[in-house]
């Protein structure tokens, strides 16, 4: 596998997760890759993080994402202005990445999320 280069984006979602999840790369196998100009993080060889242009995102199940869509400035994930909207992921505002409980509980929703549907 080509190793990722050093970018901002990769220095913060590596922040973000050693903060929520420290032990997560010794209890699972965590990946972080290129994707469409950001940085996606993988555990088990499935997506559950990107950062990028956009913010944070964190995918989620339907019932998460629904009650965080409702919280001033969760958004869903768009790579791209014109893109397709990513609807399983929801961009986080900073509010949400600074309270690290809610923040770690999402992380661990997410990789929970992502690992029951292999």
């Amino acid at each position: 596998m080509k190793p990722v280069p050093k970018n901002k984006y990769l220095d913060r979602i590596t922040k973000l997760i050693s903060l929520a999840r420290p032990r997560l790369s010794q209890t699972h196998n965590l990946e972080y890759k290129n994707c469409f100009g950001a940085v996606a993080g993988y555990v088990e060889g499935h997506i559950f993080i990107s950062c990028g242009k956009f913010g944070v995102a964190l995918k989620l199940p339907p019932k998460k994402i629904n009650e965080l869509f409702k919280e001033r400035g969760v958004k869903p994930l768009q790579y791209f202005p014109n893109g397709h909207i990513k609807k399983d992921y929801a961009v986080l505002p900073r509010r949400i990445l600074e309270n690290k409980n809610q923040f770690k509980k999402l992380v661990e929703n997410s990789v929970k999320f992502v690992l029951s549907q292999k």
